[in-house]
């Protein structure tokens, strides 16, 4: 019994130190960009626009002034295809709260449209092609590995990335930090 407690107890610590530097690093990314401008690399993802399913176009500035979440993903990736009910479901919980949540997908319309077809998601999804990868690295994603996400804060700013699924526990810091810092 003690020992479970001793376990559960270093898994809260853990939790809380994660929490921490997530909130840490967009503080410092926060406090660091105030008053500059936005980088190339983040004025040029601004300026992108992706095809949807339904052949029309998503604009990237359209989505510009409010937190967004990108995540970039296939459906032949499987830790992709796990990770979509959890930013479904952050989209679904947050987006009155103002949190936008977009969906790239590396791949092609006809896989994308199947997959779609029987787990539809309440948020935007395009396409972004095999260009996505390129793309990605630009904002960070140097590995060029899947899923990989980015958040962006209200002003434009590219203010966190992971390569790798999210878990709830990096959704909620990154909400926290977000909203400690409005």
């Amino acid at each position: 019994m003690a020992s479970y407690r001793s376990r559960r107890g270093c898994l809260a610590v853990a939790g809380g130190l994660m929490l921490a530097g997530v909130g840490a690093g967009l503080a410092w990314r926060r406090s660091s960009r105030q008053s500059a401008a936005l980088s190339a690399t983040e004025a040029d993802f601004w300026r992108q626009q992706f095809k949807q399913l339904d052949e029309s176009t998503l604009s990237m500035a359209l989505f510009r002034g409010k937190p967004l979440l990108v995540n970039f993903w296939a459906t032949w990736c499987p830790p992709c295809v796990e990770e979509l009910p959890l930013l479904d479901a952050f989209f679904r919980q947050n987006k009155a709260n103002g949190w936008q949540v977009i969906g790239l997908a590396v791949d092609q319309m006809a896989p994308v449209a199947r997959f779609l077809g029987q787990r539809p998601l309440s948020f935007p999804v395009a396409l972004a092609g095999f260009g996505g990868i390129e793309l990605g690295r630009s904002l960070g994603n140097l590995n060029g590995g899947l899923p990989f996400s980015v958040v962006f804060d209200a002003s434009g700013a590219l203010v966190y990335r992971k390569l790798g699924k999210l878990s709830s526990v990096d959704l909620q810091g990154i909400d926290r930090q977000l909203a400690a810092a409005v």
